[in-house]
């Protein structure tokens, strides 16, 4: 991030991506991105703003004046609960959480977030399991988990482990459906809109993000 004392750096009107604001816009009922008047009651509801970098507010204002580096690498976006709180109180009816979940995919898509921050090894790993099994089994997310983001907790957790898998609440089997081709076919599909939304090609650039995005280090 470019901050000095703390706060983001002044930036000149050249160094910004004018395309952005336009490009977050660009999701389902995004337009409304630019109805926000900036009156803080979403920083003001959000029960996790006191831990964030900038406010639900501030990050609209950013995504806004096009400060899309600053937006993509906050951590801002994952900590965002979902709760719709901010949305329920907003004056003007802005579904801040869903633009929180555009952020944080664009953030992905680029490879640019936070590389042992749980909330987004969390998210990709999840993906990652549904579109191979067509399934999340539970055993081999939290493995995936704690080994990319704190492999020293899965000895502090060993003991709930085994307690988790005698009782039958946790299982090591792989739980998948029947044709799992056929929802990787679907995503796949999906997958492609997504990079054509985000204006992304076939060139090397793109790969290499895709593989980062896809927790390849």
């Amino acid at each position: 991030m470019h901050e000095w004392q703390g706060q983001p750096r002044f930036r000149y009107e050249a160094e910004l991506d004018l395309r952005f604001p336009e490009e977050v816009a660009s999701m389902p009922g995004g337009r409304a991105l630019f109805n926000c008047i900036q009156c803080g009651t979403c920083s003001g509801t959000c029960p996790l703003a006191t831990y964030m970098d900038y406010s639900p507010r501030k990050i609209i204002a950013m995504t806004r004046a096009g400060f899309r580096d600053e937006v993509l690498h906050s951590f801002t976006i994952w900590l965002c609960a979902s709760c719709y709180a901010c949305a329920v109180e907003c004056p003007r009816k802005i579904k801040i959480t869903d633009f929180m979940s555009e952020l944080k995919q664009r953030a992905i898509q680029e490879g640019v977030f936070p590389r042992r921050f749980p909330v987004a090894v969390l998210a990709r790993e999840f993906y990652d399991s549904v579109r191979k099994w067509g399934r999340n089994s539970e055993s081999r997310l939290v493995l995936r988990l704690y080994a990319k983001t704190n492999p020293l907790q899965l000895f502090r957790q060993i003991r709930l482990g085994f307690k988790l898998l005698r009782t039958g609440r946790f299982s090591l089997r792989v739980e998948a459906i029947e044709h799992p081709e056929e929802l990787k076919k679907l995503l796949s599909a999906v997958e492609s809109a997504k990079r054509d939304a985000f204006g992304l090609g076939s060139d090397h650039r793109t790969h290499q993000a895709a593989e980062v995005a896809r927790g390849v280090t």
